[in-house]
């Protein structure tokens, strides 16, 4: 898919791959009844990594790097990533806010020349509940500006492997950076 293409898209499905060792994940476009249209991306996690990274590839044969989202400690509660183009540009980043997700996971997206936006979890009690079972729960997460301007979705689908529909909801923000953050909740959340 090209750059331009891949922009006005609005609507995509992200499905992680059972694998032992290593985190994968397909990401295509969504049609209108959320079935997978044109493949956009393959992204897997880079192995025993001391800084958390993942790649996102043009396809399956990871020839050509769409972008890359990396850690910028080795731990860090307060995790945060910086999402880069294929030749290091800093396109944005996402952090956890460790206070806030003590009750209710909560990221912060930021993209240069964007607004802020911030995102939990839509439902208070199922966030409870992931944190006292080991039931696999759906999660869902919703960005939104200091405005209230809905920026992006995730909505997690009931299913044997963990798969996602995300809506970008805001024109402005660059689409490697959205799916960038969809596979990070799934990885960084240990779904």
């Amino acid at each position: 898919m090209d750059a331009a293409t891949l922009q006005a898209t609005d609507a995509f499905l992200v499905r992680q791959r059972i694998t032992a060792m290593v985190n994968r994940y397909d990401v295509s476009a969504a049609r209108p009844d959320w079935s997978a249209g044109e493949p956009v991306a393959f992204a897997q996690q880079k192995r025993m990594a001391l800084r958390e990274q993942i790649t996102l590839y043009t396809d399956e044969s990871r020839r050509a790097e769409l972008c890359a989202f990396r850690a910028r400690q080795v731990m860090d509660v307060r995790a945060q990533y910086d999402v880069t183009a294929p030749d290091g540009t800093v396109i944005g980043g996402f952090r956890k806010d460790f206070a806030r997700s003590l009750l209710v996971s909560t990221f912060h997206l930021e993209q240069a020349g964007g607004p802020a936006a911030t995102g939990s979890e839509r439902n208070l009690l199922v966030a409870l509940l992931r944190r006292v079972s080991d039931v696999p729960l759906a999660v869902h997460f919703d960005f939104t500006t200091v405005e209230g301007e809905p920026v992006l979705s995730s909505e997690r689908t009931w299913g044997l492997r963990d798969a996602y529909r995300v809506s970008v909801h805001a024109p402005w923000l660059d689409r490697r950076l959205a799916l960038s953050l969809a596979i990070g909740l799934d990885a960084l959340l240990a779904r």
